[in-house]
């Protein structure tokens, strides 16, 4: 009786069309707001927030653009790290060509930067898809890595290779980058950033458009047939993805690290935001920040559960074991439960609606 749909009445198209339309859903979110937005940058500590809640927020950004591609439209991408790196370096080189430009501006300027070379990418899969695909978009991860690193201009000809995010304020003086930013107003900037673009993306992904993605997903040929442009659609889902998947690499330059190199997007990246897709939930909004929370937690619960344990296990034991368990997790998750964490959330809202009768 606690979460149960009988007796809540929707009398008009807005409140059927809402995305939480069970009250104890919204009292939900509501809660997970308040501790995202007043506890978490009250009480945690700067551990916490730089090293955990930032790349936690940042990955789960790019897990959910790579989701909208791979996920909703069903075109299978190795080319995220490119794409963040795009994102990364774009945003630097708008910061330091217009210097009084606004953060935002940079930011999802770096975005539409990205979302176009997406596009120019996403050209090939008019024509192959699946595994060969995947290949093309492999080539423009390795293409856009180099690129960044052959080519002096995209780092304002710097010795190192390494780009700096210059000192920016959100308004006022409250700074978000440089070292004069503290770590909770990088927090809530990027909390705000992530938060307004899993909105778009969720109601992306209920609008006609990504009505047309999963229709290609599901059946390509099927989804032509009934009149859905394969042109625009899948250049769209490359276009979005890619969007998201830049502003989380200007994020994680300007805000997680202050400075970057182009080897900090390579491949690894790129599996490891796959990896997360996978086993937080293919398809599905909350399994990109199921995911993220998942390969974030799962290497810091390994590196302490010796001590906690009271076992002497060194160092290169544990991060040996930590590839050997997220390869476990991985096969397990396509064997047993394909849609990963998400999935098995539902399940257990499912068991919630016929309590205290689950079956």
């Amino acid at each position: 009786m606690i979460y149960r749909e009988a007796g809540v009445y929707k009398s008009t198209y807005r409140a059927d069309q809402a995305i939480l339309t069970i009250p104890q859903d919204r009292w939900f979110m509501t809660a997970i707001f308040a501790v995202a937005f007043l506890l978490i940058p009250a009480f945690s500590s700067e551990y916490w927030l730089g090293a955990i809640m930032l790349p936690f927020l940042i990955l789960a950004l790019a897990a959910l653009g790579l989701n909208i591609l791979t996920g909703y439209a069903g075109q299978l991408s190795l080319g995220t790290g490119g794409f963040m790196a795009t994102g990364a370096f774009s945003a630097y080189k708008l910061a330091t060509s217009f210097p009084d430009m606004h953060i935002l501006l940079v930011i999802f300027g770096a975005g539409l930067i990205a979302a176009a070379v997406g596009i120019l990418f996403g050209i090939p899969s008019l024509r192959i898809k699946g595994f060969y695909l995947a290949v093309a978009t492999l080539a423009s991860q390795f293409f856009l890595i180099w690129m960044f690193d052959k080519f002096g201009w995209f780092t304002n000809y710097s010795a190192s290779g390494v780009i700096s995010a210059p000192p920016m304020t959100i308004f006022g003086d409250i700074f978000v980058t440089g070292p004069q930013a503290s770590l909770v107003a990088k927090y809530m900037f990027t909390l705000s950033v992530v938060v307004v673009l899993a909105l778009v993306a969720k109601n992306l992904v209920r609008s006609n458009t990504g009505r047309e993605w999963m229709a290609v997903r599901d059946m390509d040929i099927a989804a032509e047939i009934i009149g859905i442009p394969m042109l625009s659609t899948k250049l769209k889902a490359f276009a979005v993805s890619s969007f998201f998947c830049g502003v989380a690499g200007a994020l994680w330059a300007f805000l997680y690290t202050g400075s970057v190199e182009p080897l900090a997007f390579d491949v690894n990246r790129s599996f490891q935001v796959l990896f997360m897709i996978i086993i937080g939930g293919l398809g599905s909004i909350m399994g990109a920040f199921l995911g993220s929370a998942f390969i974030i937690l799962l290497p810091i619960l390994l590196n302490n559960a010796p001590n906690l344990l009271g076992l002497n296990i060194r160092t290169d034991m544990v991060s040996h074991l930590e590839f050997m368990i997220f390869g476990a997790l991985i096969i397990f998750f396509l064997i047993v439960e394909p849609h990963g964490l998400a999935r098995l959330w539902q399940l257990a809202k499912e068991k919630l609606r016929l309590w205290p009768f689950p079956h």
